[in-house]
């Protein structure tokens, strides 16, 4: 499995950090967990075609984690443009069908897929739901964060990652990262700027100590991050290593 992120940021725009997205190739296969604002023009600059996605994994509907949905899905109306003939699929939490309704109603067909090109399954936001994408296990568990939130972890040949979303502190996360050897959390806020529904340093660290991980690697800065002790209050709860993301940043677990 390689990781690259995409967009290590968050809804506020910056040249140097993008919206939360992150490409991930397992074997063959291409998958996008989040696809925020400005996330195709980088896998462009990735020399990564749109036709080559084969799924979506949406943490949760807020516009700096799904708006280049939009285009995407505008994109496939362009016979001369996009080839993709195989099914392209997306997962993400209950209430996806009413957001994409309310995408329809605001953009019509234009941001309706050709017939047969979107598979859509909606997750349970309730428990921890498990399925198979040969090769790949998935499982997911909900976050504290909205009513849709997800977190992802995805095994494969022995070696396992888990991305979490947007996220306060979650045991359901702490129950689904056990023993993953990648945890990437968002990390919005440096310690002492606490914000409901995000983490702070010390709360990542702890997760991820209590979920015995092998690696952190801590993403989604605003901008009061940028000078800010991150690693210092999360090693002190995470003795494993600790990764600050960049734009463009590749991880490979072999």
């Amino acid at each position: 499995m390689k990781i690259t992120i995409l967009g290590s940021g968050t809804g506020w725009p910056r040249l140097e950090r993008g919206a939360p997205a992150y490409l991930l190739e397992v074997g063959e296969e291409k998958f996008l967990l989040d696809i925020g604002p400005a996330t195709i023009p980088r896998l462009l600059k990735l020399g990564v075609k749109i036709e080559e996605i084969d799924a979506f994994f949406l943490s949760h509907f807020h516009p700096d984690h799904v708006t280049d949905l939009i285009p995407f899905f505008f994109a496939t109306r362009y016979a001369l443009g996009y080839k993709r003939e195989k099914p392209v699929n997306l997962y993400a939490g209950e209430g996806f069908s009413r957001f994409f309704a309310g995408l329809q109603n605001a953009f019509g067909r234009w941001v309706e897929p050709p017939e047969g090109l979107l598979k859509v399954e909606e997750l349970s936001t309730s428990c921890e739901s498990a399925f198979l994408k040969p090769p790949l296990e998935i499982r997911t568990a909900p976050v504290a964060h909205n009513p849709e939130s997800l977190a992802y972890r995805f095994d494969f040949e022995g070696k396992s990652l888990v991305y979490s979303g947007d996220t306060d502190y979650s045991p359901s996360l702490i129950a689904l990262a056990r023993e993953a050897d990648l945890l990437i959390l968002e990390c919005s806020f440096p310690e002492g700027q606490k914000v409901l529904g995000h983490l702070v340093p010390s709360l990542a660290g702890q997760m991820a100590g209590e979920a015995r991980v092998k690696k952190l690697v801590l993403s989604h800065f605003y901008p009061p991050c940028e000078e800010a002790d991150l690693i210092g209050p999360c090693r002190n709860y995470f003795s494993g290593e600790i990764i600050l993301a960049e734009d463009f940043m590749t991880l490979e677990l072999t």
